[in-house]
């Protein structure tokens, strides 16, 4: 199986704190040298290993916005 290589163009916010743990971050990668794009996911401190998460490009991140400003999400 081939390696799986990624870059993180920019870092954009991280969503959820878990200190000492790893952190859910929303970045724009480039996975396997292909076009960047908006990426949600938990990252390890030191940015070198990353869990299970969703990537997108600008028009599915618009959607999700445009989600949550529809549905007034509020703290549960």
């Amino acid at each position: 199986m081939a390696e799986i290589t990624f870059k993180i163009v920019e870092h954009c916010c991280v969503i959820e704190h878990r200190e000492p743990a790893w952190n859910t971050e929303l970045n724009i990668v480039s996975w396997n040298n292909g076009e960047p794009k908006y990426d949600i996911r938990q990252w390890n401190p030191e940015h070198t290993k990353c869990g299970k998460g969703i990537t997108m490009d600008i028009n599915g991140l618009k959607a999700l916005v445009a989600y949550c400003e529809e549905a007034r999400i509020h703290e549960i």
